[in-house]
């Protein structure tokens, strides 16, 4: 049995940068919500922050259904 090394290494690089950039994405959803709670409290209307919050959730979820489909197929 032989394992190709740079094939190993090139799997685990993209799949750590693409964890990265998805808990980042969502982080910033999160952010953009809480941006809209203290907003709210204040009497303030946050509307950028909560189009920009639901963009980024778009985002994650338009990237777990693009892997599910490349699993499947």
């Amino acid at each position: 049995m032989d394992i190709d090394w740079a094939a190993l290494g090139s799997v685990f690089g993209v799949s750590l940068v693409v964890t990265v950039a998805l808990v980042g994405l969502f982080t910033l959803g999160i952010v953009g919500l809480s941006k809209q709670e203290s907003a709210s409290a204040k009497g303030d209307s946050a509307a950028l922050a909560v189009t920009g919050a639901y963009a980024c959730f778009a985002a994650c979820a338009a990237a777990v259904a693009y892997g599910i489909y490349l699993i499947v197929a």
